[in-house]
């Protein structure tokens, strides 16, 4: 982290008037994104500089690169930094490998197609190397050790726990407000089929809890609407007539 801090104060001068658009800065802004897969952090102003750069000059773009970024904003959902990344990629770029796997499992976790998702993910799991602390970037909360769950662990489908925690964070939003009670075996089936040990400790997590029927419940959805009040103002334009003139 500490090259990170470093690079981060130097790349903020570099961004900032005419120089954020100097592609003789390219190669340092390349070597920060590099740095933020290696140190497990992140920068999205500095990484849209770079997919700008790209756009201006298309002789100079990088796929690995390029691939990095995405995958760093894919640890942002749901928020919109993936499709902001996303559109700043020409079409014929995003047909290259690895853009276009990538480009896939973004579109199946921003749609909720988290079956599919996994079985993607299982025939592409190469995409993930390189990116260290991918999963707790991703899942947003405490690492795996913390919460019970070994580093480097193998989970079901022989996927480590890296992939396992991609899954958690967007899963576990949607379905926190989406459902009001799910079946044990589809939320173990959505986070990548989980054995019973597992799943306990994501519902630990997010104060999920279980009755004898097989059912979990998550929370009562008419106790999280929040009314809001909305006011409108209408201004009227209104002529004034003098005296002794009639509006026709």
């Amino acid at each position: 982290m500490a090259m990170f801090e470093q690079m981060r104060a130097n790349v903020g001068k570099l961004l900032k008037g005419i120089d954020r658009y100097n592609p003789e800065n390219l190669a340092t802004l390349e070597r920060y994104v590099e740095t933020q897969a290696k140190e497990n952090a992140y920068d999205l102003e500095a990484n849209l500089a770079v997919l700008k750069l790209y756009q201006f000059n298309p002789a100079f773009f990088q796929t690995t690169v390029t691939a990095q970024i995405l995958l760093k904003a894919l640890t942002n959902l749901p928020h919109t930094d993936f499709t902001l990344c996303k559109c700043m990629i020409d079409q014929a770029h995003q047909e290259e490998r690895p853009i276009r796997q990538i480009l896939y499992l973004g579109d199946l976790l921003e749609t909720c197609h988290f079956q599919a998702f996994w079985q993607a993910l299982d025939e592409n799991m190469d995409l993930l190397e390189g990116i260290t602390g991918f999963e707790d970037s991703v899942r947003k909360c405490k690492p795996l050790s913390e919460l019970g769950l070994p580093e480097g662990r193998e989970w079901p489908q022989g996927r480590p726990a890296a992939s396992l925690s991609l899954l958690s964070a967007v899963i576990c939003h949607v379905v926190g407000i989406t459902y009001q009670h799910i079946d044990r075996w589809l939320l173990a089936e959505m986070l990548g089929d989980l054995t019973d040990g597992q799943l306990k400790v994501w519902m630990s997590k997010y104060g999920w809890s279980a009755d004898e029927s097989g059912q979990i419940f998550i929370c009562s959805q008419e106790e999280s609407i929040k009314p809001k009040n909305i006011v409108e103002k209408i201004d009227f334009d209104i002529p004034w007539f003098s005296q002794g003139e009639t509006a026709v």
